[in-house]
C-alpha cells in the first residue's frame, strides 16, 4: 500500500534532516552519461535497484513521472520539478520528488542529478538524496550506516557502468 508523501523544493536538497551525496567523476562523455540517466529502464545498472521505468511519454522535462521498484520491493512513484538540458554546453539536471510510496513513516524523499563536463575530461556527476521521516525515525548512527551502505553501493555500480 503506498503511502502519500509531500512535495518538495530544490533548497530541500541542502536542508533535509538526512541527505546523501554521491559526487565522482568518470571517464565517459557528459552527453552519453546523460543519455543514460535520461533513457526508459535507467540505472539497471544498480544492484540496489529492481526496474525504473518513466511513466511519462518523450520528451521529458518538469512534470515527468517515473516509478522506481528497489530491492525489496519498495516501490517509490516520482515527479520531476526540474529538468534542464543544455547540450551545447554538455550541462543536465534534473530532480524529483517521491509522490508516494510503500515506505510508512516516510514524509519527504527527493533525488538530484546533476551532469556536468569535468575539469582535465570526462564527466562529473553529482547526485544528492534527500529525505525525511515523519514521527519516529530509526536512530542518526543506525540510519546513517543503513544509507550508507545503499547509497554506496550505487555509486560502486555508477562509477563501474561507465568504465570509472
Amino acid at each position: 500500500m503506498p503511502f502519500a508523501l509531500a512535495p518538495i523544493t530544490e533548497s530541500f536538497f541542502d536542508d533535509a534532516p538526512t541527505r546523501y551525496v554521491i559526487d565522482v567523476t568518470v571517464p565517459a562523455a557528459p552527453d552519453h552519461v546523460w543519455s543514460e540517466f535520461a533513457r526508459q529502464n535507467t540505472l539497471d545498472w544498480c544492484r540496489a535497484l529492481t526496474r525504473v521505468t518513466y511513466t511519462s511519454p518523450e520528451p521529458h522535462g518538469a512534470m515527468t513521472t517515473r516509478t522506481a521498484v528497489l530491492l525489496g520491493g519498495v516501490t517509490v512513484h516520482e515527479q520531476f520539478f526540474i529538468w534542464d538540458e543544455d547540450p551545447a554546453a554538455h550541462r543536465y539536471r534534473h530532480a524529483f520528488y517521491g509522490r508516494d510510496a510503500t515506505v510508512p513513516g516516510l514524509k519527504h524523499f527527493g533525488e538530484y542529478t546533476a551532469v556536468t563536463p569535468a575539469d582535465g575530461g570526462g564527466t562529473r556527476i553529482v547526485w544528492k538524496f534527500a529525505l525525511q521521516m515523519g514521527g519516529v525515525a530509526l536512530p542518526a548512527p543506525i540510519s546513517s550506516r543503513v544509507a550508507a551502505l545503499a547509497f554506496g553501493s550505487v555509486k560502486r555500480d555508477t562509477v563501474r557502468h561507465f568504465g570509472g
